[in-house]
């Protein structure tokens, strides 16, 4: 009788002593999903975004993370001088800068 009910639960023994993989294959998978879809081009972004931010030269027309267009005027370390009008300037933090605008 016991045998007939170790039999009738599904085998449950034969299953324990196999190893679980399939959740640790699960969680690679998840993570090279988050990996590539997410953190990569994060990380992309930033570095072009840095790279913009070590190549400003007075003169070049910006576009600021508020929205300001204007030229260069000034730059210091960690500030930029922006002229958004004739005789109108702005110092703003270097990291605010959000685009190099075309020449015209």
């Amino acid at each position: 009788m016991i045998s007939e009910a170790f039999a009738m639960a599904g085998g449950a023994g034969a299953e324990g002593g196999r190893p679980g993989y399939e959740g640790i294959i699960m969680l690679v998978i998840m993570f090279a999903i988050f990996y590539f879809l997410l953190i990569r081009p994060q990380q992309k972004r930033a570095k072009q975004h840095k790279e913009l931010i070590e190549s400003l030269q007075m003169g070049d027309p910006v576009v600021t993370a508020g929205g300001l267009h204007g030229k260069v005027a000034g730059l210091q370390d960690n500030v930029v001088t922006v002229e958004i009008a004739s005789g109108v300037k702005v110092k703003i933090n270097r990291a605010s800068i959000a685009s190099k605008k075309e020449q015209q």
